[in-house]
């Protein structure tokens, strides 16, 4: 899949996503060490993290966007449709985590929702690795198989 948004030649969604997953592991990171018995400053850092990976998922969504609206072939946009929908997932569901630690004084997180944080980074890692192969032009048999061919 080839991308429109591009700087100096270099694709930007790719670029970009670099940041909030790097921003949701630390985030997850800090939430393990303030279990852990860290200071409840972990707890402010992490809900922190979340917010700033949330602002910068929302920069990856639109730059997907463009290059979902641009693309050529209909596949490519079935495929890039399927991703952005993955990765919205992920953003809600960090997005109702960072809700639901604001009502908590030091925004420390729970055992429940600290499992919940765990999946979505998980999601999070699934879905750049499927981005990552859309974009080499090997997508997976799963993908295939629901973007396959279409007579509409």
């Amino acid at each position: 899949m080839e991308t429109r948004l591009n700087v100096a030649g270099q694709a930007v969604q790719p670029i970009l996503v670099m940041f909030p997953l790097g921003l949701f592991v630390m985030a997850v990171l800090f939430d393990i060490a303030d279990l852990l018995g860290g200071p409840n400053i972990l707890g402010a850092l992490a809900y922190w993290n979340i917010v700033a990976g949330l602002i910068g998922g929302t920069l990856v969504m639109v730059a997907g966007a463009v290059d979902v609206v641009f693309a050529r072939r209909a596949r490519d946009r079935r495929l890039g449709v399927l991703h952005g929908l993955l990765s919205v997932g992920v953003l809600v569901v960090f997005a109702v985590i960072a809700m639901l630690r604001v009502r908590e004084p030091d925004r420390v997180v729970s055992g429940g929702l600290f499992a919940v944080e765990l999946l979505a980074l998980v999601l999070a890692g699934f879905g750049a690795w499927f981005a990552g192969e859309v974009a080499n032009g090997r997508a997976p048999a799963f993908a295939r198989a629901a973007v396959g061919n279409r007579n509409y």
